[in-house]
């Protein structure tokens, strides 16, 4: 069973407290931290003040990011079963050879 742990992430300004396994501390600190600086990031290159738009373009790029790597991640699959079905092929002419 892994141990529990009490946390208070500050995003936007605001502290959320979390109850979370230890495991996931790293990465959601890490997370945290990211939003924070996208949000800098917005608020200074498009003058923004509105937290919820800055944070909903945050929540934007994040989920395009995560598309973008699913579907490289799906054209990185198809290429490597073409390779491989090709490789069967040949192995497969080989031995009826």
């Amino acid at each position: 069973m892994s141990e529990k742990l009490k946390i208070k992430l500050s995003i936007a300004n605001r502290v959320y407290p979390l109850t979370i396994d230890a495991s996931q501390e790293e990465g959601l600190r890490k997370a945290a931290k990211k939003i924070d600086e996208m949000i800098k990031q917005f608020e200074q290159s498009y003058s923004v003040r509105d937290k919820q738009d800055v944070l909903a373009m945050c929540a934007l790029q994040f989920a395009s990011q995560v598309e973008q790597k699913s579907m490289d991640k799906e054209s990185v699959s198809e290429h490597v079963e073409e390779k491989l079905n090709a490789l069967n092929d040949l192995l497969q002419s080989q031995l009826v050879s």
